[in-house]
């Protein structure tokens, strides 16, 4: 719900709705609905993370370690942001991961 004065955020607070901008405040009307979460719960939710889940694109690059042809890659700005980002490999089958400057 979006205020009617400023156009910021309303959250319920009681019986009313009230805007975290400007502080206007309005009673809460049937066609309303909110769902307020427990920031606590969302808090300690688990991350199962699986090895085989292929979500990084692939690119033919040679592995070091053990010849392979094909590794994952993504890109992260590791310096100053004028800077070129650093390019990350990892291989598909021994799974070294090393970095391109470019």
């Amino acid at each position: 719900m979006f205020c009617e004065e400023c156009k910021s955020l309303m959250l319920p607070k009681g019986d009313k709705i009230v805007c975290t901008r400007c502080g206007f405040e309005r009673a809460i009307k049937g066609k309303d609905s909110y769902k307020v979460s427990d920031k606590e719960k969302e808090k300690n939710k688990l991350l199962i993370v699986d090895e085989e889940f292929k979500t990084l694109p692939t690119t033919r690059a040679e592995c070091t370690r053990c010849g392979n042809m094909e590794a994952e890659w993504w890109l992260l700005q590791t310096r100053k942001a004028d800077e070129a980002e650093t390019r990350f490999f990892r291989c598909t089958k021994c799974k070294l991961t090393w970095r391109e400057y470019q």
